[in-house]
C-alpha cells in the first residue's frame, strides 16, 4: 500500500519498540521519516534498518530547544509536516506512599510537557490533512498498581487529545490517540522475561501481548486518509484489556 506517499512524519520515541515499527511501517506506505530520541547508538542502528528515507535526530522531548532542533531539519530538508506520532514516553514503579517529587516530575516532563511541546512546536510545519498521533495506554483507562505517576499522565495524554481536537477546529489537523496494552517491545521483552510476558498478555482477551508491528500498522492507519473523519478518538490496540 502507499496510502502516505510523499508524506513527511516524525515519531518520537522512533528508534525502538512501537516508534520504530511504526516508523517501517510508514516507510512501506510511501512516507519520508525523521525518528527523534534520546540515543545516538540506537537512532544509528535504527536509521541503517529503514534505509534511506529515514532520517535520525538526537534529543529529548522535555527539552524545547531539542524539539526546536528537530523541526528545523525537516523544515529544512522536507518543508511542511503531515503525520506527527507524538510516541515518546516513560514510566517507572513507585507504590502509593513511596511516591517523590523527582519521580512525578521525570514522568510528566516525558510523558505529559514532552507532549506539548512536542505538538505545539510542530504546528507551524501542519496544515490541512494533518494528523497527530499521541500514544496513550490502556493503564490510562483501567489503572495498574504502582504506576501511579504512569497511569494519571496517559489518562492525561488522552484529555490532550479532546482538548486539541477542540483548539484546532477550522485547521483541518486531525488530532487522535493510539493506546496499547501488553506490547512485546524490547524494553518489555527484557524487563518481564519469558514467564511475565506470557502472565501480561494473558490478561487480555486474545491471551498475548501484541507484536510492536500491530501498533505501527494501527498507526499507519491514523496518519492516514482511511481515518479521515477521525478526531478526539481513542484507539485501542490492547487485546481487548481495558475494554472487558
Amino acid at each position: 500500500m502507499t496510502r502516505l506517499s510523499g508524506k513527511t512524519a516524525v515519531i518520537t520515541g522512533g528508534a525502538t519498540g512501537i516508534g520504530l515499527a511504526a516508523a517501517q511501517r510508514f516507510i512501506e506506505e510511501g512516507a519520508f521519516v525523521f525518528i527523534f530520541g534520546r540515543r545516538q547508538d540506537a537512532l544509528d542502528t535504527a536509521v541503517a534498518e529503514l534505509g534511506p528515507n529515514a532520517r535520525a535526530v538526537k534529543g529529548s522531548v522535555s527539552d524545547p530547544a531539542d524539539l526546536g532542533r528537530l523541526y528545523a531539519a525537516v523544515q529544512a530538508e522536507r518543508g511542511t509536516l503531515d503525520i506527527l506520532f507524538a510516541n515518546a514516553g516513560a514510566g517507572s514503579q513507585l507504590k502509593l506512599g513511596e511516591i517523590t517529587a523527582v519521580h512525578i516530575d521525570e514522568t510528566f516532563d516525558t510523558n505529559v510537557k514532552g507532549t506539548i511541546f512536542t505538538v505545539q512546536q510542530a504546528l507551524p510545519l501542519m496544515g490541512p490533512g494533518g494528523s497527530i498521533i499521541l500514544t496513550g495506554s490502556s493503564a490510562g483507562t483501567t489503572g495498574a498498581p504502582s504506576f501511579t505517576a504512569y497511569n494519571a499522565s496517559k489518562a492525561a495524554v488522552r484529555n490532550l487529545a479532546r482538548t486539541w481536537a477542540e483548539d484546532l477546529k477550522g485547521t483541518g489537523i486531525r488530532v487522535n490517540v493510539l493506546s496499547p496494552g501488553p506490547t512485546a517491545t524490547e524494553l518489555a521483552k527484557a524487563a518481564l522475561g519469558e514467564e511475565g510476558q506470557k502472565i501480561y498478555g494473558s490478561m487480555t482477551a486474545l491471551q498475548r501481548m501484541a507484536e510492536p508491528a500491530e501498533l505501527g500498522a494501527a498507526a499507519a492507519f491514523l496518519a492516514s486518509s482511511d481515518s479521515s473523519f477521525m478526531t478526539a478518538s481513542e484507539l485501542a490496540v490492547d487485546g481487548g484489556l481495558a475494554q472487558l
